[in-house]
């Protein structure tokens, strides 16, 4: 039964965390088509009365005027609409997630036995946590410290957008050296989704208040606070496609299990942000193709190098093995989870429901274990000590 609630938790937190993420990413990327697609305004009086840019839009049925004002309006009205709980919300759930997926059972789903340094390989689970912690938090801190540092006044975004680029080639890096390979995807999308967060919680939110409370005074708003707020936003929407990417990355183990998947990562990072820069230019009226064409061929690169070699790699002289014995490695080794009733605690169905109840069922994916046998990375922390005789008859093993 408590793997049962555990399951139910788990399904509600996925359903709240899509329905927000989908209501926060689709407000920030109407905004940004917002901002880009505004038009000098034509009418005198809307110049005269601060008016920096608006869009005529039809949608549904009825027509939409927007208007932007280069500072603030002369009145501001009572029911003035702020963004804010979507993004909180998002990460809120994101994080209930990993603690009750990740952090409840770190030594399952964190510690890396395989880790090339010795340290993380022989973490604890709180040691783990702690670090898995540390990295949502450092994550935040250093990339706050580049905009505070590189770019003050906004006024050197390109040196900072390089800064931050290289900043998430180290944390690809470091996560798949110190966690299994689908943590250390899902916490580099969770450093940038918490950088995305904190953006609006420290910096985008309390600027917006500091200047309605100018206006409120009669004073002129700080105008650091509103380029402030668009360069924060700016960062946000060149994060979410990756962010995404990275977040329903849970079964693409050809991906986190190689050991490139720092350089596989990086890849796909880049090229989700390139993909939507084609997609901010193109609502400011510039068509740049060579955008996505280069996303997709950075896309194709990772594939090329996330690709398994043509066969396991196997001793030649060692006999072949057949589906008999590898079923029964497979039955002591990965059942305990990959089973219709699983006997391993927490676990209340297979998980992917990939279940090896049967030869056949086992045969019928005799690649994919293959593969994530011969990468170490089933079973989950070998917590069931598949030995290196064993993994050899896998990688033998023949049709």
């Amino acid at each position: 039964m408590q793997a049962y609630l555990l399951d139910v938790a788990n399904f509600m937190l996925r359903w709240l965390h899509v329905i927000a993420a989908i209501a926060w990413i689709g407000e920030s990327i109407y905004f940004v088509m917002l901002d880009n697609g505004l038009r000098t305004p034509k009418a005198a009086e809307d110049r005269d009365k601060g008016v920096f840019g608006e869009m005529w839009a039809v949608h549904g049925g009825g027509f939409y005027h927007n208007q932007k004002y280069a500072t603030a309006p002369a009145k501001l009205p009572a029911d003035l609409h702020w963004s804010f709980w979507k993004a909180y919300t998002t990460w809120l759930s994101g994080f209930a997630l990993f603690i009750l997926l990740y952090m409840a059972n770190p030594s399952f789903y964190l510690v890396n036995p395989n880790a090339s340094w010795e340290w993380a390989a022989s973490m604890s689970g709180w040691q783990a946590n702690a670090m898995a912690l540390l990295f949502l938090l450092g994550g935040w801190v250093v990339y706050n410290e580049l905009c505070k540092r590189l770019s003050p006044n906004m006024e050197r975004d390109g040196v900072l957008s390089l800064a931050v680029a290289m900043m998430m080639v180290v944390v690809a890096y470091l996560s798949t050296q110190i966690f299994t390979g689908r943590a250390a995807f899902l916490l580099t999308g969770a450093v940038m989704a918490t950088a995305m967060s904190a953006n609006v919680f420290f910096w985008i939110i309390p600027g917006q208040r500091r200047m309605v409370a100018a206006m409120k005074a009669g004073e002129t708003p700080n105008p650091l606070d509103g380029k402030r707020g668009k360069q924060r936003s700016v960062h946000n929407t060149y994060f979410t496609l990756p962010v995404v990417l990275l977040m329903i990355s849970n079964h693409t183990s050809f991906a986190y299990s190689h050991e490139q998947a720092w350089v596989i990562m990086s890849l796909f990072i880049f090229a989700g942000a390139l993909i939507r820069q084609f997609f901010v230019l193109m609502h400011a009226g510039s068509i740049k193709p060579a955008y996505p064409v280069a996303g997709t061929a950075l896309i194709a690169v990772a594939f090329w190098v996330a690709a398994p070699s043509p066969s396991p790699a196997a001793d030649p002289d060692r006999a072949a093995v057949g589906l008999e014995q590898a079923h029964a490695i497979v039955e002591t080794r990965c059942a305990a989870c990959h089973a219709s009733q699983p006997s391993q605690p927490g676990f209340s169905a297979p998980p992917a429901g990939v279940a090896y109840d049967s030869p056949q069922q086992t045969a019928a994916r005799r690649a994919q274990i293959q593969q994530v046998v011969a990468s170490g990375y089933m079973p989950l922390g070998n917590m069931t000590g598949m030995t290196d005789e064993e993994r050899a008859a896998i990688a033998a093993w023949t049709e």
